[in-house]
């Protein structure tokens, strides 16, 4: 198991690689989840206007 999480002498630059590529993801998860919110209460807003 120890040779798995050593990579074969890159674990240096496997696992920074795993968690700068994770922590991009996850960024955009939440830019599109708050963007979605934006946009709903941007339309929500545009609506009440019409009524």
């Amino acid at each position: 198991m120890s040779a798995f999480f050593d990579m074969g002498g890159y674990a240096a630059f496997v696992w920074p690689t795993w968690g700068v590529s994770f922590a991009a993801l996850a960024g955009l998860i939440l830019h599109a989840v708050l963007e979605r919110r934006a946009a709903r209460a941007a339309l929500r807003r545009l609506e009440d206007d019409e009524a």
